[in-house]
């Protein structure tokens, strides 16, 4: 007799979940983006101390995860360039917003057609970070990549509030019913 008993894997992200946290990212990316809107380009570029340095470094380093991300989960396009350029992929600040409003977009469209069986199974990827071929579930890689946005937000909220700068309410509870598209 076995010593465990097989039980069924505890799904930790359903795509209730992922819907809740794409509209979370979009709402949160807009009041960040909002905020650094007020500072001078040269604020935004400033080195502060930051793993990707700049406010725009950061938030730069995290359009390309998610685009990185996303051409995983739908099979879309990719980033070129590996994580040690990601910091440099966009640095014009309209260009940015551009791309960022249009990401955001694609991850809610995603998370829209999500069911949980999609996020029941693996995912098997090249993970550049590794350099290898990885296969995890796909729902931890779903809970990663929205905790991974959560972290670099973190930072740039940070940044934006040492730079005077003065980002909105981050509380889950507190996003309204409706985000920008």
């Amino acid at each position: 007799m076995p010593d465990q008993l097989e039980r069924p894997r505890q799904m930790i992200a359903s795509a209730d979940y992922a819907r809740l946290m794409a509209r979370y990212n979009a709402w949160q990316n807009d009041s960040l983006l909002d905020a650094a809107a007020t500072l001078s380009p040269a604020a935004r570029a400033a080195e502060r101390g930051a793993f990707f340095g700049s406010i725009i470094g950061t938030l730069s380093h995290l359009l390309w995860a998610d685009l990185t991300w996303m051409a995983r989960f739908d099979g879309g396009a990719a980033p070129r360039d590996g994580i040690r350029q990601s910091a440099a992929m966009v640095t014009d600040w309209t260009a940015y917003r551009s791309e960022r409003a249009a990401t955001d977009l694609r991850i809610r469209d995603w998370a829209a057609g999500l069911d949980d069986s999609a996020l029941a199974r693996d995912l098997t990827f090249h993970s550049g970070a590794l350099g290898r071929e990885v296969t995890r579930p796909t729902d931890l890689c779903v809970a990663h990549f929205f905790n991974h946005q959560t972290h670099h937000r973190g930072q740039v909220h940070a940044m934006l509030t040492a730079a005077g700068a003065a980002p909105g309410d981050t509380d889950l509870f507190v996003m309204p019913e409706e985000t920008r598209p």
